[in-house]
């Protein structure tokens, strides 16, 4: 029965090559995360709503990045497997162009219209007067992330994953750093707050955009040609909107959806409680979670590089075994989640973030189900944004991706919570209900084998 996990001599040593890094490096971040939201914590619960709240309207462009940086990591990881570093420069130059514009634009509707913004996501007035100014600092913090991103990125599509580790490695002890320094007025600074935080972001951010840019211009495994990154021309750029622009519609779509989510909890009875359980549990789930993103990035990264290469007889057997991966790294991680959701989170862990009672049991409740659905969520996450991108087949990923959300999952929460009244087990396992489902309908096309696609040209350098 598990034939199909014989690989080649070498195959599996590659995988965990370009999946370590990104699960240290995912690590690291969501450490830092978690100590950044734990800082912001000691200063009241409600600042940590205050941080969801500001952080909320950028997770649509946070999402827009990955589908951008996922879109060109479609044609660069198949570009690589041909050998094409002409190629690829143009890809980047594509992605750099549509990163700056859209997070830029983003950046600068929240600086100008603040409060009309926040208020459509809490609609407790002193939680959005207290996020104003982190929200403004926050935009152009994420834009600076965007630029250096999509190099990283590009690097990471051609097995790269160490520079990724690197750079978020140090850019995240920075902002901890300068989080220190900024909130509480340590080493002689005034004490500014979340204010102070939104400031060490940007900073911090800013520092990665240099690492990357001396790297760049210094790496001999991939030579930066800036002719072609400025210039990439218009055949990459109808081929990049062609199998880019679903994925970047996909991320969008999914990312508005998805704020919808804390929209919908902060107009639930003690939003300002559930809204601070919501920030703590969607920490510890990303920290506990780090194998299953870098799963779906390693999958996407080489089943790109065989499709490449032309190995595309053996692609739906790396996919079976990459899937059987997934379902033991699923496995691990919610077994974690679960163990410490009924140990020493609600003991050690909440009391430090100062939440109230009613906080606390929402956070728990929610992590409950999140430790149940990590082994459905890395499934799908692989096949998804790993397999079926990395094989060109973006089109159905969207329509899974889109369709599960917005035909399933969020009616189901809203209903639940803001028609039916119902508490926050019955909302949070709607929520799930997406994973459930995309899970199911990508197996489905995974087993059809119409994701198999070179995207790639010949023609081109």
């Amino acid at each position: 029965m598990l034939d199909f996990m014989k690989q080649p001599k070498g195959f599996y040593k590659g995988v965990f090559t370009i999946m370590v890094p990104m699960i240290l490096q995912n690590l690291i971040t969501q450490s830092v995360a978690f100590a950044d939201t734990f800082m912001v914590g000691m200063l009241g619960q409600d600042y940590l709503a205050a941080v969801t709240t500001g952080t909320t309207p950028f997770f649509i462009i946070m999402v827009l990045m990955m589908g951008i940086q996922s879109g060109a990591g479609i044609l660069i990881a198949q570009y690589w497997g041909k050998g094409n570093q002409g190629a690829i420069n143009r890809v980047l130059g594509v992605g750099l162009y549509f990163s700056f514009i859209f997070s830029f634009i983003g950046a600068l509707v929240v600086f100008a219209f603040p409060r009309q913004i926040l208020s459509l996501v809490i609609n407790d007035a002193r939680i959005v007067q207290l996020s104003i100014d982190y929200a403004r600092i926050a935009g152009f913090a994420q834009m600076c992330s965007s630029i250096s991103g999509i190099y990283i990125a590009a690097q990471r599509s051609m097995e790269n994953t160490k520079l990724g580790f690197i750079v978020l490695t140090i850019s995240a002890v920075f902002n901890l750093f300068g989080n220190w320094v900024l909130i509480f007025g340590n080493l002689g600074m005034p004490a500014l707050g979340i204010k102070g935080a939104a400031i060490a972001t940007l900073v911090s951010r800013i520092l990665e955009i240099l690492i990357v840019l001396v790297y760049a211009l210094k790496n001999k495994r991939f030579k930066l040609q800036v002719r072609l990154v400025a210039m990439p021309g218009l055949i990459i750029l109808q081929d990049y909107l062609k199998y880019s622009m679903p994925v970047i519609i996909n991320e969008a779509l999914w990312g508005f959806g998805a704020v919808i989510y804390p929209v919908i909890l902060g107009h639930m009875h003690n939003s300002a409680d559930i809204l601070a359980a919501y920030t703590i549990a969607g920490n510890l789930e990303r920290l506990f979670n780090v194998a299953v993103f870098a799963m779906g990035g390693t999958a996407a990264v080489i089943i790109g590089r065989e499709i490449g290469a032309g190995r595309v007889s053996t692609v739906y057997g790396v996919g079976k075994s990459l899937i059987m991966l997934a379902l033991l790294f699923g496995i691990v991680s919610g077994g974690l989640l679960l163990l410490a959701s009924l140990t020493v989170l609600e003991p050690v862990i909440y009391p430090l973030f100062k939440l109230t009672p009613v906080a606390a049991r929402a956070a728990t409740t929610m992590l409950l189900i999140l430790s149940f659905i990590t082994v459905i969520r890395t499934l799908g996450f692989t096949m998804g944004i790993g397999i079926l991108r990395g094989g060109g087949d973006v089109r159905v990923v969207m329509y899974v991706d889109i369709g599960t959300l917005y035909l399933i999952a969020m009616p189901a929460a809203a209903l639940s919570a803001l028609v039916f009244g119902a508490g926050i087990a019955v909302v949070y396992l709607c929520i799930a209900l997406e994973d459930i489902c995309k899970t199911g309908l990508l197996l489905i096309r995974f087993k059809s084998r119409k994701w198999i696609n070179d995207v790639t040209r010949e023609d081109i350098a």
